[in-house]
């Protein structure tokens, strides 16, 4: 399926964004930022705040538009918007994915927070990551921080 914008949520705190992580039933897995598509009559800001809650369990505030960018080439999304928030109340767990054409594949299995100053501290699989670590990588440069250069670890 298709579909026109991916409104995300960058949720900053103490200078870590918190990411969702995304296991498929096949066992396959890989970190996101939490967000999705919107619902009928529902304006960009709310459609970001029901995405935070239903993927992270938390009540946010929208900041700001963070970043407008064109979606992955053959993605689902044509445009990707991240908005900034911040929390109000609650604490990160994974959350639940409503949709049943996804919750078919995947389900939410972790949250975690990632340094924005520290990129070394990041997992290998995020920085393994096309989608994800670009992202990040934007997200950086959009918060004024140094942009994480792609990172190779040894064994």
């Amino acid at each position: 399926m298709t579909r026109i914008i991916r409104y995300q949520g960058a949720i900053i705190r103490d200078h870590h964004i918190l990411l969702i992580k995304h296991t498929e039933h096949a066992g396959r897995s890989y970190w996101v930022i939490p967000g999705g598509g919107i619902e009928p009559d529902e304006t960009e800001e709310e459609c970001v705040q029901r995405e935070m809650q239903e993927e992270t369990c938390l009540h946010v505030q929208v900041q700001h538009l963070l970043l407008d960018e064109p979606g992955i080439l053959g993605g689902v999304y044509q445009r990707r918007k991240t908005y900034l928030c911040h929390i109000l109340h609650g604490e990160p767990q994974p959350g639940y994915e409503p949709e049943a054409e996804a919750s078919s594949v995947y389900g939410i299995t972790e949250v975690g927070w990632f340094d924005l100053q520290q990129p070394t501290t990041w997992n290998d699989q995020i920085v393994a990551d096309s989608i994800t670590y670009p992202q990040l990588q934007q997200i950086q440069a959009a918060l004024g921080y140094v942009v994480a250069e792609k990172i190779v670890k040894s064994d």
